[in-house]
């Protein structure tokens, strides 16, 4: 006769998060955007359209320090101070633009690469200044997210994923739309800026569309 394995006790409890998770989204669609950034809330709004998107901002709840050195640790980090202050499942992104010929930076500074209380426009202003510091007028780069589900601020088994779209950083600025460094990078697969683009195409094509689909399919999966 063979005897049945015991589960050990963690699975279970791995378990039981899993089905908390699954039951959360069946019986209530919000979601805690874990972000005071309004162009990140507008874009998730847009892509996660069939949920109630909620931002920390709407909770009073403020942002955490990002003291992680990669995108995973930080958005990880917001993730479980979003959900243990709201008690929602809670969807954090952490992600940014990275030129390889500049050592990788902005990389996960490019929210405060000029500064901590630095503008977009002082962000670009400093990656265009190297690019003319060293006479180049455009770098390859690309844009990376980095996106983390969490059922509760224990959850043991949070759901990541990631998006990257290649392209190049130009000295040469151009569109209004979008935000960060948009206006100064240029997708391998189009001619203009990322800024230059509609926002329809740009939740199909951008970093953060390629991981927030992909974050989708899991979703769903738990209600499934």
């Amino acid at each position: 006769m063979v005897k049945a394995k015991k589960v050990p006790w963690h699975h279970y409890f791995q378990i039981s998060f899993l089905l908390k998770g699954s039951i959360y989204l069946k019986e209530n669609k919000k979601i805690l955007l874990a972000t005071s950034n309004k162009g990140k809330l507008e874009e998730f709004q847009m892509i996660f359209s069939d949920y109630e998107i909620i931002s920390q901002a709407d909770l009073g709840i403020d942002d955490v320090v990002e003291d992680g050195l990669t995108f995973f640790e930080n958005a990880l980090k917001k993730a479980r101070h979003g959900a243990k202050q709201s008690g929602l499942f809670t969807v954090a992104d952490d992600s940014g633009l990275v030129v390889p010929e500049l050592n990788f930076e902005p990389g996960i500074y490019s929210a405060r690469y000029a500064g901590e209380n630095s503008s977009d426009i002082d962000n670009r202003k400093k990656i265009i200044d190297k690019l003319n510091n060293i006479n180049s007028a455009s770098l390859s780069a690309y844009y990376v997210c980095v996106l983390i589900g969490i059922r509760s601020y224990e959850d043991p088994m949070p759901i990541c994923t990631s998006g990257k779209i290649h392209g190049k950083v130009s000295i040469e600025s151009s569109g209004t739309g979008g935000f960060g460094y948009d206006q100064i990078f240029y997708p391998d697969s189009l001619n203009v800026s990322m800024a230059s683009i509609e926002a329809e195409l740009k939740n199909t094509i951008s970093h953060r569309a390629i991981a927030a689909q992909l974050l989708l399919k899991e979703l769903e999966k738990l209600k499934s």
